[in-house]
């Protein structure tokens, strides 16, 4: 960001003064951090509680017009035609080389596809969406709104005093209803591994439904702990863990491909996922555990008897398992659950191994008849 860049605000940005929290520049918005309490007691709020994280600053926007879903199918391997209404689904924006402009949600509102997009990548999304729609479909941007996440094994009770009908929404389902008398858009989803909801309103109810829902038991949660907690629940980061030069086979990220789409191979990028299917990638996205207490960050080298073999591209604590966890791509060779790794921190090769994802197991709302296929 240029020095004499101004940062952008969310409409919390003021109650986020209030609370204390400690504000810093992220995809050119001003936005906390952490609060008082800190990033380890707002990450064990999330596991234990609730925890609200203002989101605000992700894209929000509108595919409206007859055949949106097949449109928006020629830039994403989803299965966009089969998603029902009331439905949400984790989609991906591949490049035609294969690489990932954006992993989204899109969900079915009826009468519309509504996008929630990345916020460093919003704008690059509407582009790249807009440049594959038919005359009849248009994307149609909605900064006028905010976007509130409401994550925690307390989210339902908290969210269920305040709107009627979300305690019966399923993982991925989505609802229109009033929260705190503020009209919304409700999913129940989110990124950080646990129960939980993200809340879309006008700009200008976002403030009371915030003080509404941290009035009824939430605690408020930065930046700091959404990444841990995402990083816990193994959920990649744009711009970290994947880019423009990523695959989702690469990234393991397969579940996202529609079956349907993956015997018609007809969205961008098909070549090279299917090349990749059929003979396996260079390299695969892993979990990983360090030995001992140092974390190792993104970009430290992966090496096995002293020879690379990779890169750490997320890596941090992990408060919930009192250790430290990271994220990285090795190659496929030594991509095996339990692969002793070297980990080139400071100069120093630490040990580590590899180790299945999530950290922490998902606790998703599950529905039995209702199969997602997805991650939030």
């Amino acid at each position: 960001m240029a020095e004499n860049e101004t940062l952008l605000e969310t409409p919390l940005a003021g109650l986020h003064r209030e609370l204390g929290g400690r504000m810093v520049g992220f995809a050119g918005y001003a936005m906390p951090v952490q609060y008082p309490a800190g990033i380890i007691a707002e990450h064990l709020a999330c596991r234990s509680g609730a925890a609200l994280f203002d989101v605000s600053h992700m894209g929000q926007a509108e595919l409206r017009g007859e055949g949106a879903a097949a449109a928006l199918e020629r830039v994403t391997p989803a299965e966009v035609q089969a998603l029902k209404p009331g439905r949400q689904r984790y989609a991906l924006l591949l490049n035609g080389a294969g690489g990932i402009i954006d992993d989204f949600m899109v969900a079915n509102l009826g009468d519309r596809l509504f996008l929630v997009l990345n916020a460093s990548r919003k704008a690059v999304d509407v582009e790249a969406i807009g440049a594959a729609l038919p005359p009849g479909v248009s994307i149609v941007p909605r900064p006028d709104r905010a976007l509130l996440a409401l994550q925690g094994p307390g989210a339902e009770a908290i969210l269920a005093g305040l709107a009627e009908g979300v305690a019966a929404l399923p993982f991925m389902g989505v609802l229109e209803t009033p929260v705190a008398g503020i009209p919304a858009l409700v999913t129940r989803s989110g990124y950080t591994g646990e129960d939980g909801f993200e809340i879309g309103v006008p700009a200008e109810g976002a403030e009371a439904v915030a003080r509404a829902l941290l009035a009824a038991g939430a605690a408020p949660a930065g930046l700091g702990a959404r990444d841990s907690l995402r990083l816990e629940a193994g959920l990649p980061l744009y711009g970290q863990d994947i880019d423009e030069t990523t695959s989702p086979v690469e990234a393991a990220l397969t579940f996202s491909l529609g079956k349907r789409r993956r015997m018609a191979w007809d969205f961008a990028g098909a070549e090279r996922v299917r090349e990749e299917l059929d003979n396996g990638p260079k390299r695969l996205r892993v979990g990983i555990l360090p030995e001992g207490r140092q974390p190792a960050r993104a970009h430290t080298e992966i090496a096995l008897n002293g020879l690379p073999v990779g890169e750490v591209t997320s890596g941090s604590f992990g408060p919930s398992l009192n250790a430290p966890v990271a994220m990285g791509y090795v190659a496929r060779a030594h991509a095996g659950d339990g692969t002793a790794l070297e980990l080139m921190v400071r100069g120093r090769a630490l040990p580590a191994r590899t180790a299945p994802t999530p950290f922490i197991p998902h606790r998703y709302k599950r529905t039995p008849s209702i199969s997602t296929g997805a991650i939030a």
